[in-house]
């Protein structure tokens, strides 16, 4: 009995099927099967039910499950002490992000750490906010990048290291752009004017509740901003009409400058069309938007992925 039996064995039953669990493994199909009916072979009983359509484990190949993981985690563990005590690193560790603000250079933090740690193998998987979660609190990721509200998911610690004004965006020619201050008629244009004032600085700004009744743009429910959003909206007694979403923000503001609607999204994104766009401060009450490094709070962690989580905490910032 082999050893990568074993793995090949609890694989084919996390993925309920070989073809699943050789895309996982890396290898070949047939060559997952072959190693399969060694291992029945050696053990003298059937350890999957293969007539239905899922692959099913058998009675015996449910009382040979827990002890071929416990095999696998003593060996891993065995590893794991041998490299501590030389000081070497292995290990695979897993980053979610629901997306990658290009001020963060993900990829550079990426890159440091393989160049420090070669033996540590690194995935990046870009998931919607609910699932991060999820995986982050079964141990099946090590490392979250997500937005977040007023309050940072049960059993997660984390660190913000985007903090910044969420604003109102609309087209040029939507009816909130370029009108004076104050609610002033322009006497030139001889148009009636709409409530847009502006701050002792001179940027146009915009009260939360004027925007009650307007058409909004926004990311999805799940992420901070709209979190950020939603809240301040309900302490200030309505709800909020979104007539748009998308997950990327600066989608948002192209959406925004095709006259659509009045996007809600932070400062950064506006860039992306900043020439089509005219910015609203949203002020009473101003609303910001927080992305956050997440990980689990509690439950062990490897090496590798402890490492992980401090070098990335060191390298981006911490608005804490």
């Amino acid at each position: 009995m082999e050893l990568r039996q074993l793995e090949y064995f609890v694989a084919v039953t996390e993925e309920s099927g070989f073809t699943r669990a050789a895309a996982r493994l890396h290898v070949a199909q047939p060559g997952v099967s072959a190693q399969i009916r060694q291992l029945e072979r050696e053990l003298g009983q059937p350890l999957f039910d293969r007539s239905a359509r899922q692959v099913r484990l058998t009675e015996v190949g449910e009382a040979v499950l827990p002890y071929a993981r416990a095999a696998l985690a003593a060996v891993a563990a065995t590893r794991l002490v041998v490299d501590e005590m030389t000081g070497l690193l292995r290990g695979h560790v897993v980053m979610g992000a629901v997306s990658a603000p290009s001020v963060l250079d993900l990829p550079g933090l990426l890159a440091d750490f393989h160049e420090r740690h070669p033996a540590v193998e690194i995935s990046l998987r870009e998931t919607d906010p609910e699932s991060l979660i999820e995986a982050l609190r079964a141990g099946r990721m090590d490392l979250g990048l997500l937005g977040i509200g007023s309050s940072v998911p049960a059993g997660l610690d984390a660190q913000v290291v985007i903090d910044q004004a969420l604003v109102a965006a609309v087209g040029l020619t939507h009816d909130l752009a370029g009108k004076p201050a104050g609610g002033l008629a322009d006497a030139s244009a001889g148009t009636p004017a709409v409530g847009v004032a502006h701050d002792s600085a001179g940027t146009p700004t915009i009260t939360l509740r004027e925007l009650a009744d307007r058409a909004l743009i926004c990311l999805p429910r799940g992420t901070g901003l709209r979190a950020a959003l939603d809240e301040a909206c309900a302490a200030a007694g309505f709800t909020a009409h979104v007539a748009f979403e998308a997950s990327e923000p600066y989608v948002l503001g192209q959406l925004a400058a095709k006259g659509l609607g009045v996007a809600v999204l932070p400062e950064s994104a506006v860039a992306a069309a900043q020439e089509e766009l005219h910015v609203l401060e949203i002020a009473e009450p101003g609303l910001r938007g927080q992305m956050a490094l997440v990980w689990r709070s509690t439950g062990s962690s490897g090496p590798a992925a402890r490492a992980f989580i401090a070098h990335a905490r060191r390298r981006l910032p911490d608005f804490g």
